[in-house]
């Protein structure tokens, strides 16, 4: 159940992205005031991942000195809209699902193969990783959170012309 400050109709599908959990994917199945079930939607692979989180997050809740492994905090660009420019110069449009100072995740019509050196926006880097929604980043030097805006939307701008 999500509670939410509008709810939609049973049967949309529907996007929720969750600080913990991620983007989960799935479909408003029964609704509430000021809430909607959803029925997620995952493969045999996606639901391993998310047991797995569910997991972590049980045992971090039962002692609080779990740490999280990961260094950087994901962040999801208030626009996620970017490209991707890889070393021959071509430029495709992509989606970014989150960053973090040492890497994104993005998706693309592109599935560019593991080592593959590329810039999502103006942040450079090599794919270090397939994702089941796209692949992952890993960015040569850590960003600045504050610039991940400008540096994103800097780079689309210019394009543009």
């Amino acid at each position: 159940m999500v509670n939410v400050p509008v709810v939609g109709r049973i049967g949309n599908p529907t996007t929720c992205y969750f600080h913990d959990l991620g983007k989960l994917d799935g479909v408003i199945s029964d609704t509430t005031n000021g809430s909607f079930l959803l029925d997620l939607e995952m493969t045999g692979p996606m639901r391993e991942k998310f047991a797995s989180k569910l997991a972590w997050l049980e045992k971090r809740q039962k002692d609080p000195r779990v740490e999280e492994a990961r260094k950087d905090a994901r962040i999801i660009p208030i626009d996620p809209h970017s490209t991707l420019t890889f070393a021959d110069g071509t430029i495709r449009p992509c989606f970014v699902i989150d960053m973090s100072a040492s890497g994104a995740a993005v998706s693309a019509a592109v599935q560019p193969p593991i080592g593959t050196p590329l810039a999502v926006g103006a942040c450079v880097g090599r794919v270090v990783r397939g994702l089941p929604e796209g692949f992952a980043v890993k960015f040569a030097e850590a960003q600045n959170g504050k610039n991940f805006e400008r540096l994103l939307g800097r780079f689309r701008t210019s394009c543009a012309k």
